[in-house]
């Protein structure tokens, strides 16, 4: 058992993934002072994106608190590449599929056999790969910041390897040159400096990339599905009309973009009512 990380909801547990990796995991409890209701509900599972860990994204935002608060079990994940998990470097590792399967692993070390999720961003592929799997598994589930169009998909790999490097020397001298950037590449850019302040394995990100390219939202469907975007956010672009299209509940979150939209007190309200 690792210790917790600061800011963590408990100590980092871990399950064995099917090729050996291990796949950390927090579980905390609903809290003691937990609205009346929800008793009978399953554990809500969170699944963060891309660069971070279940501490920064889920914890640190105040998520837990909500969810516990609401009388929900909650089980947070570093997908492998990220945080206290394993993180190796070949780029079909980190398929979809086998991400999926990493948070059914989570499950069964826990003796869990149902969940609701709540993914955002990369979070929010994994999941729709494990509720594809293992559709029993899933109740109910919330697409946070992320749309048809898969992001990594239209990234050139080179170019992305050039920009951690380029973030990585910024960091160590202190400075950042913004201007040397094409427009184009900002989001890029953006995302990649996150990871690398999150302290993740540069080769791990690129091999994430690649592995996760042109993963697919596709969804069962009988499965209860929250789709939910920032206005400003370009990432999660055509969400609104994938809700449309399925009939399923659709939240825009105004004046917030990729990172904000996960901070808004909207998006944790919108989400405590559906999983209710």
């Amino acid at each position: 058992m690792s210790p917790a990380l600061p800011g963590a909801a408990g100590p980092v547990l871990h399950a064995e993934a099917a090729d050996g990796s291990l796949i950390a995991y927090r579980r905390t409890p609903a809290g003691a002072a937990a609205e009346p209701g929800a008793t009978g509900l399953p554990p809500v599972l969170l699944v963060h994106g891309f660069g971070a860990n279940g501490a920064i994204t889920w914890q640190r935002t105040g998520w837990v608190d909500a969810l516990t608060r609401a009388g929900r079990d909650v089980v947070t994940v570093d997908l492998r590449g990220h945080g206290d998990s394993d993180a190796p470097i070949e780029a079909a590792a980190y398929r979809a599929e086998v991400q999926g399967a990493d948070l059914a692993a989570v499950l069964d070390s826990l003796e869990i056999p149902q969940v609701d999720v709540v993914g955002y961003s990369l979070g929010s592929r994994i999941a729709a790969a494990l509720a594809r799997s293992a559709p029993s598994r899933v109740r109910r589930l919330v697409i946070g910041g992320a749309g048809p169009q898969e992001l990594f998909a239209s990234w050139d790999l080179e170019r992305a390897r050039q920009l951690l490097d380029a973030e990585r020397s910024e960091r160590a001298d202190g400075g950042s040159d913004a201007a040397a950037v094409p427009a184009g590449e900002q989001v890029m850019r953006a995302v990649l400096g996150t990871a690398v302040r999150s302290g993740a394995d540069p080769e791990a990100l690129l091999a994430c990339i690649e592995g996760i390219a042109g993963a697919s939202l596709d969804l069962p469907s009988e499965l209860p599905v929250l789709y939910v975007a920032g206005a400003l956010d370009p990432v999660p672009r055509g969400a609104a009309e994938l809700a449309r299209e399925r009939g399923a509940e659709y939240l825009e979150i105004p004046g917030r973009d990729h990172v904000s939209t996960l901070t808004s007190r909207a998006f944790k309200d919108a989400a405590v009512r559906f999983l209710s």
